[in-house]
């Protein structure tokens, strides 16, 4: 048994240092990507920021693998995108690329068979090209408009023949060039919102204006409202809050249901609300993140339930909306 133990033990080591082993050649690899970057990734850019129709990304093989996650990349970061497999491409697919687009390609050794229809029609319809291949003297290179060459690495594996180290700068270059793209086109966490509205972070990236109720649903009265009214108004709009404005529809005060049991008495429905109201209330911006709001909520001694929306296109203290927790809770946010 002891045996069994040690030999499973040495088998472990044996597996966590080929892990270790893997991930640091990619790393350097990765650093010296980095540092090998010149004027040819910004020529890159420019001609892929001023593409008006698709960027068409294209592989072979693991190189194609790549291929489909860079052009996801690329459509949910604010690039319009589109994979094309290079072997239908000549059976029709090439109908797909048009003038307007350009043609990023992806190939390791620069001279896969399948990719030289796509690389004769950019060069035909003079449709910007650009190449990600590690041969600088290949058809590939040769051909493009712009050739990006990551620099020599080896392969993680221990033949050096699996495509490790390689597809892995692929991908890597095909972040830069989609976050780049996206940071010179100003694209903003609303844009990112707008191409995500599903999942984890789609419910990250929801707005307080995008959950809270306005309108008549707002839970709202004067100062000089006597409490037997503002608890009416209370009850019907079923926040468990009511927000006390001026004239001006300025926020002034907020009365919730700890306050009336605070000033329970026989008085209490004769009072005015201006003499029962918490002075000075949070708020919180119509276009901030509902995340920020369940923060503040949940932060603040003591924790509230309920917050007043304000816009910041008006005046920073008239309330144009209420966000209640359990409207954060219902989007799946806390």
């Amino acid at each position: 048994m002891k045996a069994q133990l040690n030999a499973r033990d040495t088998v472990q080591t044996a597996d966590l240092e080929v892990a270790r082993r893997v991930l640091k050649v990619e790393a350097e690899a990765l650093e010296t990507l980095a540092r090998s970057l010149d004027h040819r990734f910004v020529e890159a850019i420019d001609r892929l920021a001023a593409v008006e129709g698709r960027v068409v990304v294209t592989g072979m093989g693991k190189s194609g693998h790549i291929a489909r996650k860079i052009t996801a990349t690329l459509a949910s970061t604010g690039t319009p995108a589109q994979f094309v497999h290079p072997g239908e491409a000549s059976h029709g697919d090439l109908g797909m690329i048009t003038a307007a687009d350009a043609v990023i390609a992806l190939s390791n050794s620069g001279n896969t068979l399948e990719l030289s229809d796509i690389i004769t029609y950019a060069k035909r319809f003079a449709i910007p090209l650009i190449a990600i291949t590690a041969k600088t003297e290949s058809a590939l290179a040769e051909a493009a408009t712009v050739p990006l060459i990551p620099p020599a690495a080896p392969e993680a594996c221990p033949m050096g023949l699996a495509p490790t180290t390689s597809t892995t700068m692929m991908l890597a270059l095909g972040d830069a060039l989609a976050v780049a793209l996206m940071e010179r086109r100003g694209f903003s966490t609303s844009d990112f919102q707008l191409l995500h509205p599903g999942g984890a972070i789609g419910k990250r990236l929801l707005r307080v204006s995008d959950l809270m109720h306005d309108g008549k649903a707002l839970p709202l009265c004067t100062a000089d409202t006597v409490m037997s009214e503002a608890i009416l108004i209370m009850t019907e709009c079923r926040f468990g809050c009511i927000g006390i404005v001026d004239e001006n529809r300025r926020l002034l005060g907020i009365i919730t249901d700890g306050d009336l049991r605070r000033h329970m008495d026989q008085s209490l429905l004769t009072c005015k609300a201006g003499d029962i109201m918490t002075a000075s209330p949070h708020t919180i911006r119509a276009n901030a993140l509902a995340a920020e709001a369940v923060a503040l909520m949940n932060t603040s001694q003591p924790p509230f339930l309920c917050v007043f929306v304000v816009d910041e296109a008006g005046p920073a203290d008239q309330p144009v909306g209420i966000l209640h927790m359990h409207d954060c809770l219902r989007a799946g946010l806390a």
